[in-house]
């Protein structure tokens, strides 16, 4: 898994939000691989009903993601 997936996934083992999403990302078969789009996780993550506190957990992470690229 590359993009954002891959990069989330170092995140499993931490504490708090961002490794609740990390470990809710890899458990999830259905996780997006692509396109690599902001847009491509929340239209995931709404779809399957997430809260807000999830989808602002994401735009965080999504933010540190291209902070990192």
């Amino acid at each position: 898994m590359d993009g954002f997936g891959g990069w989330l996934a170092q995140f499993t083992q931490v504490k708090g939000a961002m490794g609740d999403l990390a470990r809710d990302a890899a458990a999830d078969t259905d996780w997006p691989d692509e396109p690599d789009e902001l847009e491509t996780y929340v239209d995931h993550l709404e779809s399957a009903g997430a809260s807000t506190a999830a989808l602002d957990t994401l735009a965080d992470a999504w933010a540190r993601y291209v902070a990192w690229q």
